[in-house]
């Protein structure tokens, strides 16, 4: 079988693509709006770009930004938390559409933290949290009125529990245990490892 994009429903082109480019690291984002309002949401369409840069990528929710979208280009600032096997309940709370006054770590029973350097809260309870400042954005229109928004943030500051740290800055996966998306409500543990020298 072949597809042309240009020729599929948003419904089908959207279930090939995240149902084939899988797992996917989950950006937990928090960000916080002009009058100081907590805002947290994940994304699955986040990934590291370069040494010290990571990217998320948000589409328009019935015409219209996200809250996450909206906070970050007001004030250029977020907080990338990841996802651990012990937080998917929490995570998977803050995926509802919430109104902007709501603050999601109330919702979802969320200790937030300050950060060291930028004004959005850590998630306290995360293993990992990298503190961002936007550098960059771009949308990408398309004919859903539904455009995604990439966003490229500039790590300024990380948060590691000392619980994940082996010896020479190496991650403990074992105590770690990420959390990947897969399609529709399923999520992936990390499951049997191998390795192979590059060539």
């Amino acid at each position: 079988m072949q597809f042309d994009p240009n020729n599929l429903e948003q419904s089908a082109i959207y279930k090939l693509l995240t149902g084939s480019i899988i797992p996917r690291p989950i950006g937990w984002i928090s960000t916080i709006d002009e009058n100081g309002i907590n805002n947290l949401a994940p994304f699955s369409y986040f990934n590291i770009v370069g040494e010290k840069h990571v990217m998320f990528s948000t589409a328009k929710s019935k015409g219209n930004n996200k809250d996450t979208l909206n906070n970050v280009l007001s004030n250029n600032e977020f907080v990338v938390n990841m996802v651990t096997e012990d937080l998917v309940e929490e995570m998977n709370n803050t995926a509802a559409e919430l109104a902007p006054h709501e603050d999601e770590f109330l919702h979802a029973n969320l200790t937030p933290i300050a950060s060291s350097i930028i004004k959005p809260n850590r998630v306290k309870e995360a293993k990992i949290s990298f503190e961002c400042k936007m550098i960059h954005q771009y949308t990408l229109p398309n004919e859903y009125n539904n455009g995604a928004t990439m966003v490229i943030g500039e790590i300024v500051m990380m948060h590691f529990d000392d619980n994940v740290l082996l010896d020479n800055y190496k991650i403990n996966l074992e105590t770690y245990k990420p959390i990947s998306r897969l399609a529709g409500s399923n999520y992936a543990k990390l499951g049997e490892l191998f390795s192979i020298k590059r060539s």
